[in-house]
């Protein structure tokens, strides 16, 4: 499934695991057809926006939701208060100095466009646009060294803002989408990854941890989705945990480039899951169910 439009949106924070460089493959495993769309670990969001021209063809909705308050304060202000936002954010410089003031400052002091703007600002200026708390749930990443950086696509941002209209977004725990999916509907789970190993864990985006008992966790919601009819699509890491726990689905393998690694040795590409609910054109028996693929 590819998608032409005349409104090109793409993401517009950087974020780790980011699919944007995945859409030509992800884009082979789509279903044909399906109703609302529904992402709960929406990061950058770029399947989102790839599949926004389709979404809105059919006049359909998207229920987006992610863990990360921040970001979805961001986007919630993007869809709502874009030229506010961008106004505001064009005050930012690429300091040192002013970096590490402006991560100082209490998010819960701020109002929403502020801490909007704070976020998109220290998205585009620390290390790698990382996204990381402490235990208290403060950002803390280092200044990023860059030449230059673009703090404001005003363009992306508008775009970004109609792509939004016609969404729903909301901060919680990925077992929301549970709330408002239904036969028929497509859902892209999009999860912190399965470590490699013991040293690899980037799952620390909040200031609890995404554990091996939340993949588990997540494993039991792609099985009710696909019992209540969703097309439900799943990316993880190529590990056994993650092959064990979808034994009997129909699991795919797929080129990733790693570019987030304290090792620069261990940068490069990578096999990654897409793991998927329905069947796809490389099989046979078209209707089979995550559960009959396992007979």
């Amino acid at each position: 499934m590819r998608f032409v439009s005349k409104l090109f949106v793409k993401p517009v924070v950087k974020w780790a695991g980011g699919k944007t460089k995945l859409l030509n493959q992800l884009s082979r495993y789509l279903p044909a057809a399906f109703n609302n769309y529904h992402e709960p670990f929406l990061g950058g969001g770029a399947l989102f926006f790839y599949l926004f021209p389709e979404i809105k063809k059919r006049n359909a909705r998207a229920y987006l939701s992610d863990s990360v308050e921040e970001l979805i304060n961001l986007y919630k202000v993007i869809k709502n208060q874009v030229e506010e936002l961008i106004t505001i954010s064009k005050k930012h410089i690429y300091d040192q100095k002013y970096y590490y003031e402006i991560r100082s400052l209490n998010p819960a002091q701020l109002s929403d466009l502020q801490r909007a703007s704070r976020m998109l600002y220290l998205n585009k200026t620390c290390f790698n646009g990382l996204y990381r708390v402490n235990s208290k749930g403060q950002f803390n990443v280092s200044f990023g060294d860059y030449t230059d950086p673009v703090i404001v696509n005003s363009e992306a941002l508008r775009n970004a803002s109609i792509a939004f209209q016609s969404t729903q977004l909301a901060a919680g725990d990925f077992e929301q989408v549970l709330d408002n999916a239904g036969a028929g509907d497509f859902v892209y789970l999009d999860p912190p990854y399965v470590p490699l190993s013991a040293t690899s864990n980037f799952t620390g985006y909040t200031a609890g941890s995404f554990s091996m008992a939340d993949h588990r966790r997540l494993r039991e919601v792609f099985e009710t989705l696909s019992a209540m009819g969703c097309y439900v699509m799943l990316s993880n890491s190529n590990t056994d945990f993650t092959r064990e726990l979808f034994q009997g689905c129909n699991i795919k393998t797929i080129n990733a480039l790693r570019a987030i690694n304290s090792d620069v040795r261990k940068r490069g590409s990578i096999k990654e899951l897409v793991i998927l609910s329905y069947p796809d054109r490389d099989m046979f028996g078209a209707g089979q169910t995550c559960q009959e693929l396992s007979i």
